[in-house]
């Protein structure tokens, strides 16, 4: 089987306390998340299922936090490469709870660090989102299981996740766009988001 881009999201919960702390934090301390990055041995939203690869990944991923280089982007490429200019956090530390990865995440003073700080700032909801190359096998119906040949490379902030419960406390992101109601209007969240970071970007040239 030949590899390919394997994308996995999260959904992060923003807790009161996190969402107090990005809203005083004045860029001066570390802005971190807490949360769940990835699951073993449960089918995603991607109908991936993630068996013991994900315990060798997850252990080979420890040298990459410790030498800082866990770095992560503000939305998913179409490649396997991470892009430096693109860069909004890194994973300062992960470990096993039971079946799940729990990992911190520390947002950078980057141009994408900063547009993920204000959107959460905005009450906005992101998931975290796995990124790696591998083959998949089918195990059951729209369920594949990830293959040993599976290599992580990263975790990224998304706007929509594929692994189940996986929203940081403050996954394969979803094209559709989704409209809440408010006092009877309807409102494209995803309009906000983009209001938001045209501020930031005005505000920085």
């Amino acid at each position: 089987m030949s590899k390919q881009l394997l994308v996995d999201y999260i959904p992060f919960e923003i807790t009161p306390q996190m969402l107090s702390e990005a809203r005083t934090n004045d860029g001066t301390k570390p802005f971190t998340l807490t949360g769940i990055l990835q699951k073993k041995g449960q089918k995603n939203h991607n109908g991936r299922v993630y068996g013991e690869v994900l315990v060798r990944e997850i252990q080979k991923y420890q040298e990459v936090i410790k030498e800082r280089r866990a770095l992560g982007e503000l939305d998913h490429p179409e490649e396997a490469v991470i892009n430096l200019k693109n860069v909004s956090h890194t994973v300062s530390e992960c470990h096993w709870e039971g079946d799940n990865v729990i990992g911190t995440i520390e947002l950078l003073t980057t141009p994408s660090g900063n547009i993920a700080r204000e959107l959460i700032k905005n009450n906005i909801r992101l998931g975290i989102s796995s990124r790696g190359l591998g083959s998949v096998r089918n195990i059951g119906e729209n369920t594949v299981e990830v293959q040993d040949d599976f290599e992580l490379l990263c975790f990224d902030l998304v706007s929509s996740p594929s692994t189940r419960g996986a929203y940081m406390n403050l996954n394969e992101s979803a094209n559709s766009k989704k409209m809440v109601m408010s006092e009877g209007r309807a409102i494209d969240k995803y309009l906000k988001i983009e209001n938001i970071i045209r501020d930031i970007l005005s505000e920085t040239r």
